[in-house]
């Protein structure tokens, strides 16, 4: 399957999953789909990286230490503006209702094709 490059300026897409093949999969896709991408193994990985800067979050909710949740709560209490989409082997109904609290974009399972989750942050810029 391939997917059409996204005109300029490229999208800014942080991934923070603590499964590195995931993270693998995911800049793959999300660079051949025309965007760039960095990937965190925690919540406090990513927010230890104060240079950085993001047009759209990739989370997973369950990560070892702060929970993906958390991370979009804290986030969005510090006035954080930047869309996040879950993605996530949680298929939990309170999950998935905290995340649609909190303002989340998108709420994917893992088992989801690729190309949906590309074409939700798409439809974010």
């Amino acid at each position: 399957m391939t997917f059409p490059m996204i005109e300029s300026p490229s999208l800014n897409v942080a991934v923070v999953d603590d499964d590195p093949s995931l993270c693998r999969s995911l800049g793959r896709l999300l660079r051949v789909s025309g965007m760039q991408s960095r990937s965190y193994e925690s919540a406090e990985s990513f927010l230890a990286d104060t240079d950085a800067r993001f047009d759209c979050l990739l989370l997973d909710i369950q990560l070892g230490g702060m929970s993906g949740l958390e991370l979009a709560r804290q986030l969005s209490e510090a006035g954080s503006r930047v869309p996040f989409i879950f993605v996530t082997a949680c298929d939990d109904e309170e999950a998935m209702a905290s995340a649609r609290a909190l303002g989340c974009a998108g709420y994917f399972s893992k088992r989801t094709a690729g190309a949906t989750v590309v074409e939700a942050i798409r439809r974010l810029a």
